[in-house]
């Protein structure tokens, strides 16, 4: 059981890494038009 709750936690961890990653991303595009 733990082993599989420690894969599903790093799998969650990825995800919301990656949607930040792209939250972060559209901020800074809309920066960049800006300047």
């Amino acid at each position: 059981m733990a082993k599989k709750a420690k894969k599903a936690a790093k799998k969650t961890v990825k995800k919301t890494a990656k949607s930040a990653v792209k939250k972060t991303a559209k901020k800074t595009k809309k920066v960049a038009k800006k300047k």
